[in-house]
Protein backbone atom coordinates (compact mmCIF):
# COMPACT_ATOMS: atom_id res chain seq x y z
CA UNK A 1 0.00 0.00 0.00
CA UNK A 2 3.12 2.48 0.66
CA UNK A 3 4.49 1.94 -2.41
CA UNK A 4 0.97 2.94 -4.43
CA UNK A 5 1.43 6.28 -2.35
CA UNK A 6 5.23 6.23 -3.69
CA UNK A 7 4.00 5.43 -6.94
CA UNK A 8 0.91 7.71 -6.69
CA UNK A 9 3.63 10.75 -5.89
CA UNK A 10 5.93 10.21 -8.78
CA UNK A 11 3.09 9.68 -11.30
CA UNK A 12 1.75 12.90 -9.99
CA UNK A 13 4.96 14.61 -9.95
CA UNK A 14 5.85 13.32 -13.67
CA UNK A 15 2.48 14.17 -15.23
CA UNK A 16 2.56 17.31 -13.78
CA UNK A 17 6.07 17.64 -15.50
CA UNK A 18 5.34 16.20 -18.87
CA UNK A 19 2.22 18.54 -18.99
CA UNK A 20 0.00 15.61 -19.78
CA UNK A 21 -2.83 17.69 -17.98
CA UNK A 22 -3.91 21.06 -18.14
CA UNK A 23 -2.95 23.08 -15.71
CA UNK A 24 -6.04 25.19 -14.40
CA UNK A 25 -8.24 21.86 -14.15
CA UNK A 26 -9.34 21.85 -10.63
CA UNK A 27 -8.69 17.56 -10.59
CA UNK A 28 -6.34 15.87 -12.19
CA UNK A 29 -7.44 12.40 -13.64
CA UNK A 30 -4.99 10.19 -13.68
CA UNK A 31 -5.39 6.15 -14.99
CA UNK A 32 -2.30 4.59 -14.47
CA UNK A 33 -2.45 1.67 -17.17
CA UNK A 34 -4.06 4.45 -19.46
CA UNK A 35 -7.88 4.70 -20.33
CA UNK A 36 -10.72 5.91 -18.87
CA UNK A 37 -11.64 6.23 -15.57
CA UNK A 38 -14.27 3.34 -14.79
CA UNK A 39 -17.87 4.79 -15.14
CA UNK A 40 -18.55 2.65 -12.20
CA UNK A 41 -17.09 4.86 -9.64
CA UNK A 42 -18.85 7.37 -10.54
CA UNK A 43 -21.48 9.32 -8.16
CA UNK A 44 -21.66 9.78 -4.43
CA UNK A 45 -19.22 7.81 -1.77
CA UNK A 46 -19.71 8.38 1.58
CA UNK A 47 -17.59 7.61 4.37
CA UNK A 48 -19.14 5.69 7.18
CA UNK A 49 -16.88 7.87 9.81
CA UNK A 50 -15.57 11.09 9.53
CA UNK A 51 -17.82 12.90 7.63
CA UNK A 52 -15.92 12.49 4.42
CA UNK A 53 -17.79 12.52 0.91
CA UNK A 54 -16.79 12.66 -2.50
CA UNK A 55 -19.19 13.13 -6.13
CA UNK A 56 -17.25 11.39 -9.38
CA UNK A 57 -18.09 12.58 -12.69
CA UNK A 58 -17.68 9.87 -15.24
CA UNK A 59 -14.48 11.28 -16.03
CA UNK A 60 -12.71 10.93 -12.65
CA UNK A 61 -13.19 15.15 -11.57
CA UNK A 62 -14.75 15.42 -8.67
CA UNK A 63 -17.55 18.24 -8.50
CA UNK A 64 -18.42 18.25 -4.58
CA UNK A 65 -17.11 17.03 -1.65
CA UNK A 66 -17.29 17.36 2.18
CA UNK A 67 -13.80 17.12 3.83
CA UNK A 68 -11.83 18.23 6.73
CA UNK A 69 -14.34 15.67 9.27
CA UNK A 70 -17.06 16.54 7.48
CA UNK A 71 -16.81 20.01 8.41
CA UNK A 72 -17.53 22.00 4.96
CA UNK A 73 -18.86 21.19 1.55
CA UNK A 74 -16.87 22.66 -1.29
CA UNK A 75 -16.13 22.35 -5.16
CA UNK A 76 -13.36 21.85 -6.41
CA UNK A 77 -13.58 24.06 -9.28
CA UNK A 78 -14.98 26.96 -7.56
CA UNK A 79 -11.18 27.03 -5.02
CA UNK A 80 -12.40 28.84 -2.43
CA UNK A 81 -15.50 28.02 -0.04
CA UNK A 82 -16.96 29.94 2.72
CA UNK A 83 -18.94 28.19 5.58
CA UNK A 84 -20.68 28.90 8.33
CA UNK A 85 -19.54 28.00 11.88
CA UNK A 86 -21.29 27.73 15.29
CA UNK A 87 -22.35 31.27 16.25
CA UNK A 88 -22.10 33.16 13.58
CA UNK A 89 -18.72 32.58 13.18
CA UNK A 90 -17.27 31.15 9.45
CA UNK A 91 -14.76 29.43 7.65
CA UNK A 92 -12.29 29.87 4.64
CA UNK A 93 -10.63 27.58 2.69
CA UNK A 94 -8.66 28.53 -0.18
CA UNK A 95 -8.33 24.68 -2.18
CA UNK A 96 -5.58 23.91 -4.62
CA UNK A 97 -4.65 21.26 -6.87
CA UNK A 98 -7.09 17.93 -6.66
CA UNK A 99 -5.70 14.53 -7.98
CA UNK A 100 -7.67 11.51 -8.67
CA UNK A 101 -5.41 8.22 -9.69
CA UNK A 102 -7.27 5.16 -10.46
CA UNK A 103 -5.29 1.40 -10.62
CA UNK A 104 -7.16 -1.26 -12.84
CA UNK A 105 -4.68 -3.62 -12.33
CA UNK A 106 -4.66 -3.42 -7.97
CA UNK A 107 -8.15 -1.64 -8.16
CA UNK A 108 -7.08 1.15 -6.31
CA UNK A 109 -7.96 4.47 -5.95
CA UNK A 110 -5.90 7.32 -4.82
CA UNK A 111 -7.31 11.10 -3.83
CA UNK A 112 -4.99 13.73 -3.01
CA UNK A 113 -7.29 16.42 -1.66
CA UNK A 114 -5.23 19.65 -1.01
CA UNK A 115 -6.29 22.86 0.81
CA UNK A 116 -3.67 25.82 0.44
CA UNK A 117 -5.07 27.61 3.37
CA UNK A 118 -7.77 27.74 5.17
CA UNK A 119 -8.64 29.86 7.91
CA UNK A 120 -11.97 29.22 11.01
CA UNK A 121 -13.03 32.05 12.42
CA UNK A 122 -14.38 31.42 16.03
CA UNK A 123 -15.29 33.72 18.80
CA UNK A 124 -13.02 32.39 21.62
CA UNK A 125 -10.02 30.61 19.29
CA UNK A 126 -8.79 30.76 15.54
CA UNK A 127 -6.94 28.27 13.52
CA UNK A 128 -5.49 28.75 10.14
CA UNK A 129 -3.13 26.51 7.79
CA UNK A 130 -3.02 24.63 5.14
CA UNK A 131 -3.47 20.36 4.86
CA UNK A 132 -3.13 17.53 2.24
CA UNK A 133 -5.10 14.87 2.72
CA UNK A 134 -4.59 11.14 0.70
CA UNK A 135 -7.02 8.64 0.76
CA UNK A 136 -5.45 5.40 -0.70
CA UNK A 137 -7.20 1.73 -1.01
CA UNK A 138 -8.96 -0.58 -2.70
CA UNK A 139 -12.27 -0.44 -4.28
CA UNK A 140 -14.44 -3.83 -4.09
CA UNK A 141 -15.30 -6.15 -6.95
CA UNK A 142 -19.04 -5.07 -7.10
CA UNK A 143 -17.91 -0.77 -7.10
CA UNK A 144 -20.27 -0.34 -4.04
CA UNK A 145 -17.19 -0.22 -1.29
CA UNK A 146 -13.53 1.79 -1.21
CA UNK A 147 -11.60 1.03 1.71
CA UNK A 148 -9.40 3.80 2.23
CA UNK A 149 -6.43 4.48 4.47
CA UNK A 150 -6.64 8.21 5.28
CA UNK A 151 -3.05 9.98 5.56
CA UNK A 152 -2.87 13.69 6.20
CA UNK A 153 -0.28 16.12 6.59
CA UNK A 154 -1.41 19.48 7.89
CA UNK A 155 0.29 22.70 9.32
CA UNK A 156 -2.25 24.00 11.95
CA UNK A 157 -1.13 27.79 13.94
CA UNK A 158 -3.19 28.75 16.50
CA UNK A 159 -4.09 32.55 16.27
CA UNK A 160 -4.90 32.73 19.83
CA UNK A 161 -3.86 33.48 22.45
CA UNK A 162 -0.20 33.75 20.89
CA UNK A 163 -0.20 32.55 17.18
CA UNK A 164 1.67 29.38 17.03
CA UNK A 165 2.54 26.51 14.86
CA UNK A 166 0.47 23.18 16.79
CA UNK A 167 2.68 20.11 16.71
CA UNK A 168 1.55 17.36 13.74
CA UNK A 169 3.61 14.15 13.35
CA UNK A 170 3.33 12.89 10.23
CA UNK A 171 4.89 9.32 11.23
CA UNK A 172 1.00 9.02 13.35
CA UNK A 173 0.18 8.45 9.26
CA UNK A 174 -2.19 6.58 8.42
CA UNK A 175 -4.75 7.95 11.02
CA UNK A 176 -7.15 6.04 9.88
CA UNK A 177 -9.04 3.24 7.50
CA UNK A 178 -12.08 5.25 6.26
CA UNK A 179 -14.56 2.88 4.50
CA UNK A 180 -16.21 4.62 1.73
CA UNK A 181 -19.87 3.46 0.27
CA UNK A 182 -21.72 4.25 -2.92
CA UNK A 183 -24.91 6.36 -2.30
CA UNK A 184 -27.58 5.16 -4.55
CA UNK A 185 -30.96 7.47 -4.91
CA UNK A 186 -33.99 6.14 -2.89
CA UNK A 187 -37.38 6.73 -4.52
Amino acid sequence: MKQLLVLAGCAILLSGLAGCQKADKAVKVIVEEGGQFPESLAGTWKADDHGWEFVFEPDGTISSAVIDDGMVRVTPGEKVATTPLRDGCKGVYKLGQWTAQYSSKNRELALEVVVDYFHLDMKTFGLKGNITDWLVGPVSADWEMWEAEWFTFPKYIALTPEPGELPCDPNNNPIAVLVFRKQHETD
